[in-house]
């Protein structure tokens, strides 16, 4: 919760307290008053804005590993959702003033319009290396008059809620549904299930004459057939995949009426579990916008942004009997082997953990929204 907005002619203390009562201390950043998430670190040299946007982000304290942060300021065009999602935000050397033509306003300001509790003057190299080591954790920014004893802060960091086990989709799903018009000539209609959907996707998908319905995550399958889609679409989301039953019953019952489906990140383990595949947290994720991908097909190299905490049990190149024939992993991670994608033999069904409509990000993987309309042409 914030309390209050930053005098910036006047440094006020701020402390960043880590469940393993580990206390990082730097100067208020945006709105002041207490905030509690998940400390976790992104590695996007640019892209700010997007990421603090970025509704899989939810319930998340993000550590900006590049040191300089604001430098381009803020815009009205580059959004991903209508809000800031992060509960925290942590950077070393925030612009004193931004310069960029796009510009109007700065991040520092529409951190405190947003009321989003944030830290500055953090050395966030030792503080990255630390969740390196010891991995994502549960984590307070206090600031001003919320600062007290470390002792106090801490017994409140560790009261706070998991991220293992948090059912967060539905708390960034859209109230109701909604269209995105295709550019030019409608080719395909494709239903949406909203997990934490970005802006940029939907647009993606206009540009190839898709008709995108964005759909609520407590959809039914009756009212996605009643949009009579060529397509459905599994979008990112936050939270621990283990919990969205709903979701993965729906992607059942997609699969089980071989209607082609293409999921991403959230929408990659929610396809892997309804596929019986199992889901668990990772050490610290992968978050940043320079991550390899293999393609185990083809042994390409894709450069991809990535935003995840989660990932799907699985070996490279991994052949496997699903409820709906065979499927095989089919993507991973050589940093780590961890599993970046599935695809079905028997059902058109495919899916990767990482962001095809990466903003800002490499657009290495963005072919595959063609891949997903060839796989709808040819169901047709």
């Amino acid at each position: 919760m914030s309390t209050g907005t930053v005098d910036s002619g006047k440094r006020t203390p701020a402390a960043l307290v880590l469940e393993d009562g580990r206390v990082f201390r730097g100067a208020a950043y945006g709105a002041q008053g207490t905030s509690f998430g998940e400390a976790v670190f992104c590695t996007g040299m640019t892209g700010y804005q997007e990421t603090l946007t970025d509704p899989s982000y939810h319930r998340q304290i993000v550590v900006q590993t590049a040191p300089q942060i604001g430098n381009t300021g803020w815009n009205d065009e580059d959004d991903e959702s209508e809000r800031i999602w992060v509960s925290g935000y942590v950077v070393r050397d925030p612009a004193r003033t931004p310069s960029n033509w796009r510009s109007v306003r700065t991040l520092d300001d529409e951190l405190v319009e947003q009321g989003i509790v944030g830290i500055s003057e953090v050395d966030t190299r030792m503080l990255t290396r630390h969740l390196r080591e010891q991995g994502a954790m549960r984590a307070g920014v206090f600031s001003g008059d919320a600062l007290r004893a470390d002792d106090s802060m801490l017994e409140e960091v560790r009261a706070s809620p998991q991220m293992k086990g948090a059912d967060l989709a539905g708390q960034v799903t859209t109230a109701k549904p909604y269209v995105v018009k295709a550019e030019g000539e409608t080719r395909f209609r494709v239903a949406a299930l909203d997990l934490g959907i970005k802006s940029n996707t939907p647009r993606m998908m206009s540009r190839r004459g898709i008709e995108v319905h964005v759909l609520p995550l407590s959809s039914t399958i009756d009212e996605l057939l009643e949009i009579a889609p060529d397509g459905v679409f599994l979008s990112n989301g936050p939270g621990d995949p283990a919990t969205a039953d709903h979701a993965t019953e729906l992607t059942k019952a997609v699969l089980q009426r071989e209607i082609p489906l293409f999921g991403i990140c959230f929408g990659n383990q929610i396809l892997g579990r309804a596929l019986g595949l199992s889901t668990y947290k990772m050490r610290y994720g992968h978050r940043g916008i320079n991550i390899p991908v293999i393609d185990v097909a083809t042994k390409r190299v894709a450069i991809t942004s990535q935003n995840h905490g989660f990932a799907l049990e699985g070996e490279p190149g991994q052949r496997f009997e699903s409820p709906f024939g065979a499927a095989q992993i089919s993507h991973y991670c050589p940093n780590d082997d961890t599993v970046e994608g599935v695809r079905c033999s028997d059902v058109p069904a495919f899916s990767v953990q990482y962001h095809p409509e990466a903003a800002a990000g490499p657009h290495d993987a963005a072919p595959l929204f063609d891949e997903f309309t060839s796989l709808m042409e040819k169901a047709k």
